[in-house]
């Protein structure tokens, strides 16, 4: 039987299923390995089951002689070094496309709920302030037949512009390759150079990948150009916004609000955000839903056993 080694507790439908097949060691169900544990308990692995925020580094692969597989628990993969992968012939997986509808569904959970101001709204109540309606109480931002903005779109971008569609809203994208006319119609979205997208957008959710062209995409110019009652929300990767200037923006009622998942020194939030009402904060919650968990873990589980029983995996990354 060989050998997997899992850095955190996943669903017990992946687990299970990896049992059915070969010996499994879990790390733990509440804490990542830092590096030296996770090149300990993984160095005899075959496979490695990994979270997005275990960075899986040239030197654990190189350290890790009979590994043969990294399926990422996630649809995202900059956490792996891809080239090290590669040159030891090691198949690297993700779960792409089953946390499309859940992340989506967070995306407008965090626009609505920044927009109608309801973390701010249920505090109140708890406080026990509420003493009656006013014409002027808590009064948020209309979202019905205004303009988003999303920036990537790819599969969770496209499901959070269907939503919009039942909002009436001019839905413009930003991409690296706008689509053609047909697949626009098909959204009934248009297609906006950045600038334009920042300038025109009432809502600008973030829903791209991270790589060298999104790191710090949007910074303080960019707060600068979006409309002062404009609506951020990110649950792409964090350190596609520059939180220094998010504070700020923030604090200086550049922008009414914003709404985050992930952060740019994830698990650390930066410390003002914690302190400010006009932005809304969840712990990485966009695939949590338990369906979507657990068709990842069952995911990961059927490209490992593809890989160690010398098959192509469903979901390769490389």
């Amino acid at each position: 039987m060989a050998k997997v080694f899992l850095t955190r507790k996943i669903p017990d439908i992946g687990i299970e299923l990896l049992k059915n097949h070969h010996e499994v060691s879990i790390f733990s169900d509440k804490q990542n390995p830092n590096k030296q544990q996770l090149i300990k308990h993984a160095q005899n692995a075959d496979a490695i089951v990994s979270l997005l925020s275990d960075e899986i580094d040239e030197e654990i692969i190189n350290k890790c002689k009979n590994l043969k597989v990294i399926a990422n628990y996630a649809v995202g993969y900059d956490n792996i070094n891809l080239k090290a992968a590669q040159e030891n012939n090691i198949v690297v997986t993700n779960t792409p496309g089953v946390l499309t509808e859940a992340t989506a569904d967070l995306t407008w959970t965090l626009l609505l709920a920044t927009a109608r101001r309801i973390v701010e709204s249920d505090k109140f109540v708890r406080n026990l302030k509420f003493d009656g309606w006013g014409p002027e109480l808590l009064l948020g931002r209309k979202t019905h037949g205004k303009t988003l903005g999303i920036i990537g779109f790819g599969r969770i971008g496209q499901a959070v512009a269907k939503r919009a569609q039942g909002f009436n809203m001019d839905i413009l994208y930003n991409k690296r390759t706008p689509l053609d006319q047909a697949e626009e119609s098909k959204f009934g979205v248009k297609f906006a150079k950045l600038d334009k997208l920042l300038k025109d957008s009432d809502f600008i959710t973030i829903n791209a990948s991270l790589n060298d062209s999104t790191y710090h995409l949007i910074d303080k110019k960019e707060f600068e150009k979006m409309k002062d009652n404009a609506i951020v929300v990110n649950t792409g990767r964090g350190p596609i916004i520059n939180e220094n200037a998010l504070v700020e923006a923030l604090k200086q009622k550049e922008i009414f609000g914003a709404g985050l998942d992930v952060y740019e020194e994830e698990p650390k939030v930066h410390p003002e955000l914690l302190e400010l009402d006009n932005v809304i904060l969840t712990p990485h919650t966009g695939s949590a839903t338990t369906y979507a968990r657990n068709e990842m873990a069952e995911m990961v589980a059927k490209d490992i056993i593809a890989v160690l029983e010398g098959n192509e995996p469903v979901n390769r990354v490389v």
